[in-house]
């Protein structure tokens, strides 16, 4: 099974029809995305930004929401590494209700583009990443 982060709706998570605001999905995704790097690959997230300078926006998104959730529901968020280009990531996401690794709440990818932080310019991902992101990609093939 790839990493999964486990995280909990937040009452600033939910609209005023009492669920997840659907924009929150994208923050969960990330916060799950940076779990992954110190989990997985071994690094820290701000590491590869600060130390590193190499970031990673999005630059293409598709999200299909399925189920509600609601304040106070424990959730986890996989992680997948779908496609690792010459300067681009794509990451897909899978989202479950703790206790419920059947049913799949939200799912989506984004594509990211590897950025040198100094120039903000895109640049090709680095060799050590590459690897890593690779390792990634076999382990939960």
């Amino acid at each position: 099974m790839a990493f999964r982060a486990d995280l909990k709706v937040c009452f600033s998570d939910i609209d005023h029809a009492g669920i997840v605001y659907y924009p929150r999905f994208l923050h969960y995704f990330h916060v799950a995305l940076e779990e992954l790097f110190s989990s997985e690959l071994g690094i820290d997230y701000p590491t590869v930004l600060n130390k590193y300078r190499v970031g990673f926006p999005t630059v293409h998104l598709e999200t299909d929401f399925r189920h509600p959730l609601r304040y106070g529901d424990l959730i986890q968020v996989e992680v997948s590494v779908l496609d690792i280009g010459q300067t681009s990531v794509t990451w897909g996401y899978t989202t479950y209700k703790r206790g419920e690794p059947e049913i799949v709440v939200v799912s989506g990818h984004n594509v990211t583009v590897c950025l040198n932080m100094d120039t903000f310019r895109k640049t090709e991902l680095p060799e050590w990443l590459r690897q890593r992101l690779t390792d990634y990609q076999k382990k939960y093939a």
